[in-house]
Parts: structure tokens; sequence; C-alpha cells
């Protein structure tokens, strides 16, 4: 990644300083869902201020920024909703561990959403920042990817029990939609791990085990992201704040029980890839052993001929073989036969 190193540019800096990625060129569309057990309503805007002041103060807001926000839109948003400094710094900042802390005015909470890209067969992950006010939740996604899309549609569509919810079980939500992309993840690495197992059996090259190794670094990359998420959903069930009410309790619990399955398949699939790295190295070990076993038949087998040879190739003038015509193909016949034994012989006792 891109901005990788980037903490380490910032040291020296105030807590709190906005330092931008530039090179983040992301198109941003801001989008403002409006919505109460009745009504319906879905704008998009070109910047922050147009959206504010959100009303009507009985209905919930979703502000949903899709794409890494310009710095414009930043100030903008951290102006209209009185952000602290730190809170925007963090959402700058592309390499923050999921957390979640409680301003006096919002619930700021920043996640990591992963998906799997088939085509390079890599995991992908973004940052996802959630601030939770009294009546309004702002998303901001990295990429513009809009992993939310099916929120939108179960409130446009009234589908469940969402619109007649509050704030917080829409950040419940939209919590739970970027947990249930794990197990997608997970789905997908299960089947790529399994032709992997077929192919460790069958024709093991060293391309697999530069599989394997991806593999191992992609799974840690997974668990480095849904560890902290666990401890965030843990938090939020456990927390006494305002912006979360005591009966989103149960679906919390819900979601934390889901990380907890992700992060055993997690361990599952990572103990796999090290069981398939161990019987690679076995693989090859018995492959070479194979060819020693091989190499030392054959050498085996040339021991008697090569005396037999060495014997009569040693010239002296008292040898009575030498001037004898059935000579030379009895000594053929002696090393055929003494050949054919001892490849019975070696059957026998399965070594061939």
């Amino acid at each position: 990644m891109k901005y990788k190193n980037f903490k380490s540019k910032r040291m020296g800096l105030p807590p709190g300083t906005i330092d931008y990625l530039p090179d983040r060129k992301t198109k941003t569309k801001i989008r403002l869902i409006s919505f109460d057990e009745k009504n319906f309503s879905k704008i998009e805007y070109q910047n922050i201020e147009n959206l504010f002041p959100l009303k009507p103060k009985t209905s919930v807001h979703w502000i949903d920024i899709d794409g890494y926000p310009t710095m414009e839109i930043l100030e903008q948003l951290g102006k209209q909703l009185n952000l602290h400094p730190l809170v925007l710094e963090d959402i700058a900042t592309l390499d923050e561990r999921p957390t979640i802390t409680e301003y006096e005015n919002i619930l700021f909470i920043i996640l990591k959403a992963v998906t799997y890209n088939n085509r390079i067969k890599k995991i992908e992950n973004e940052q996802i920042s959630l601030i939770l006010g009294n009546n309004f939740v702002v998303s901001i996604q990295e990429k513009g990817e809009n992993i939310f899309s099916l929120i939108g549609e179960r409130i446009e569509h009234s589908k469940g029990r969402i619109r007649k919810m509050g704030a917080d079980y829409l950040a419940y939500a939209l919590i739970d939609i970027i947990t249930d992309n794990y197990f997608k993840v997970l789905e997908n690495i299960g089947e790529e791990i399994e032709y992997l197992e077929e192919e460790l059996i069958t024709s093991p090259t060293t391309y697999t085990l530069h599989t394997i190794h991806e593999f191992k670094q992609e799974l840690i990359l997974l668990r480095k992201s849904v560890w902290p998420l666990r401890e965030v959903i843990s938090t939020l069930d456990r927390i006494e704040s305002e912006f979360i009410s005591e009966s989103l309790g149960v679906y919390l619990r819900d979601v934390y029980d889901h990380t907890i399955q992700v992060i055993d398949y997690t361990e599952t699939f990572r103990d796999i890839v090290s069981g398939m790295l161990d019987i690679y190295l076995s693989s090859l070990s018995n492959r070479m052993n194979e060819v020693m076993k091989l190499l030392t038949i054959i050498s085996t087998l040339f021991i008697p001929l090569t005396f037999i040879v060495g014997l009569y190739g040693m010239n002296f003038e008292n040898m009575p073989e030498l001037q004898w015509s059935y000579g030379y193909p009895l000594v053929w016949i002696i090393m055929v036969v003494i050949s054919v034994i001892m490849v019975f012989y070696f059957k026998k006792k399965k070594w061939l």
C-alpha cells in the first residue's frame, strides 16, 4: 500500500493535525438518506455544507461518504458536526487500528472491511469510519465501492425493522454487514485452499510453495482485522452511552458471536495452511528419498558387474578364460543372471 509508512511521516506533528493523503484520487460521493417509519428521502450532494442543518429532527439521517474524502469535505464535516480534531485526523489516516472512542457529542468507530479479489486471489481491506450521534450516522468508506448498498435498499423498501429503529440500530446494521463480508472472504479462501490441497497431493511445485506462503500472509492480514473488530463490538455491548440504547445489546451480542466464528474459521485455515507447508516439505523429502533409493539400487546392481568386468580387465597372461572362445558370452550370461536375481530379491524385499 502506498500509505504503508504514512505514520512515520507524521512523527513530530501535533495531535489532531490532519495530514491529508493527496495520492488518494478516489471519486467521492456524498449521499444523505433520511428516514423514519413512514418517510424516506435520498439526495446526493456535492459538498457537506448543503446537508445541514439535518431536518426533520425526528428522522434518522445517514450521511454516506463513499470514497476517500477531500480535505475540503473533512474540514466541512468537522465544522458542521463540531468534531474533535483527533476524529478528523483518524479519518484521514487510513492505517488506523479498529477502535471505538466516545466524545461529548458523538461516538466514533473505526473498522476494517475486507473483500476478496478473485482476479488476483488476494484479500483487500479498507478503512470504514462511523460517526454516531443522537439522530444521525456518518459512514466514510475509503475506496468508494459502496459496500453498504444493501442497507440503503433495505431502508428504501422498508425491509426489516431498520425504519422503525434509531440511529444506533443503523450503525449496528452497518457493522453487521461489514462482519458478514468476512464470511464471504472466508468462503473464497476455503475454496482456494481446497484447490491448493489437490495440487499439493498430485503435483506440488515451487509455485505451490509460493501460493501457500501468500495464503499465510493473507490469513495474518485477516486476523489483524477481525480481532480488533471483536474488541470494538464487545466495547459497544458493554459501554454505557447515551448513543447506544439497551435494546441494541441483543443485536450486538449476535454480531459478537459472528466475529468469534470468523476468528475460529481464520485460525482453522491458518492451521490448515501451516499443515500444508509441512506436507509440501515432507513431499519434497519423500521424492528425494525415492530418487536416492532408485540411484542406490542402480549402484548396487552394478557393484558385482563392476567387480566381474574389473577382474577380467586386469590383462594377466595366465587367465585361461581369456583364450576360451565361450568366455565372453559366458561373462555376459553371468552378469545378466546376477542382475535378474538381484532385481527379484529387491522386489521380494519390496525395495522396488
